[in-house]
């Protein structure tokens, strides 16, 4: 068995997790290590199947309950779901994770579903990318999207050197060429984050759709969890719908939360865009309660006044009776 790179020692905590995580798998479908730093747990409920890629830190530090983030998008609705998670950053480059895809397409796992989705953020994302070949037809959803890292097409990438020893050149290896096989590809990005955009280009093909989630940042899904519109998007997915139309009409929801508001503010403060800067923050504290913007809209108000300027006035909205 060959040695994943980045995998780590499963310490006392991980082997209490996994084993729980066994039990309950068990419960619903299998639980199935694969080598010794990825496990695969399955779900059959339903004609649509969920695949998901996780490690075991994402889980227990960013998921409700500690459980695969999987788990609780298929909840509601009842579909199946395939988990494949990792242990460590490995990038799922190892030949027990091929080998066990290889295992299903020879049983014709995949052909027993009507709908079949690939999702995954990041490093996750890649595999989901690239483990989406074994299903025909599928549907892939990628987040913060990463192509490869074989330094012959990415050696302007420098975020991963731990990995770059790693072959991404034989099976399952350039994810924009394991899409091909796919009915439809979505690839979440923010086109601020330069390495991200960079991918995503790679990525180009007549049925892919680049959806840009400008000032996400790395963490698009979490952040889509945080708005509620991951769920809705993966039912539209799941109903073969318009996911980019969709998308459009559901990320105006960015628009009340936080954490993309200040983040917009920053920008416009780091490109000295003070007028600006302060219309924002004077839109936000009308609508919501927002003390960082009230406090910076009162400097900005201070130092446009020192300089004998002003924020445009407000107009007035005269409602129809």
């Amino acid at each position: 068995m060959q040695d994943t790179p980045n995998a780590r020692p499963l310490d006392a905590q991980t082997r209490e997790w996994l084993a729980n995580l066994e039990d309950l798998g068990e419960e619903r479908g299998y639980f199935e290590p694969l080598g010794l730093a990825h496990f695969a747990v399955l779900t059959d409920a339903s004609p649509t199947l969920l695949v998901t890629f996780e490690t075991i830190d994402t889980i227990i530090d960013d998921t409700e309950g500690a459980l695969p983030l999987g788990f609780d998008l298929v909840s509601e609705n009842g579909w199946s779901h395939l988990g494949i998670i990792a242990n460590g950053n490995t990038w799922f480059r190892d030949k027990s994770v091929y080998g066990y895809f290889d295992r299903l397409v020879d049983d014709g796992f995949f052909e027993d579903f009507d709908q079949v989705i690939f999702m995954g953020s990041g490093m996750c994302g890649y595999a989901a990318a690239a483990y989406s070949v074994v299903a025909p037809g599928c549907t892939v959803m990628v987040f913060n999207p990463l192509a490869t890292l074989d330094p012959r097409v990415t050696e302007w990438d420098h975020r991963f050197g731990s990995m770059r020893r790693t072959s991404f050149t034989d099976r399952y290896g350039f994810a924009p060429d394991m899409i091909d096989a796919a009915d439809q590809v979505f690839v979440f990005y923010d086109p601020e984050e330069e390495m991200d955009a960079m991918h995503a280009a790679l990525f180009t093909r007549p049925h892919v759709t680049k959806l840009r989630c400008r000032h996400l940042g790395r963490h698009i899904m979490q952040d889509m969890i945080h708005m509620d519109i991951l769920q809705p998007l993966l039912e539209t997915a799941g109903d073969s719908g318009d996911i980019a139309s969709h998308f459009h009409r559901l990320f105006r929801a960015r628009h009340t939360y936080s954490p993309y508001l200040r983040r917009l503010l920053m920008r416009l403060d780091d490109d000295d865009r003070s007028m600006l800067s302060g219309l924002l923050c004077r839109n936000v504290v009308g609508r919501m309660k927002a003390p960082r913007f009230r406090r910076r809209l009162n400097v900005i108000e201070s130092q446009l006044a020192e300089s004998g300027r002003s924020l445009p006035r407000q107009r007035k909205t005269v409602s129809a009776t």
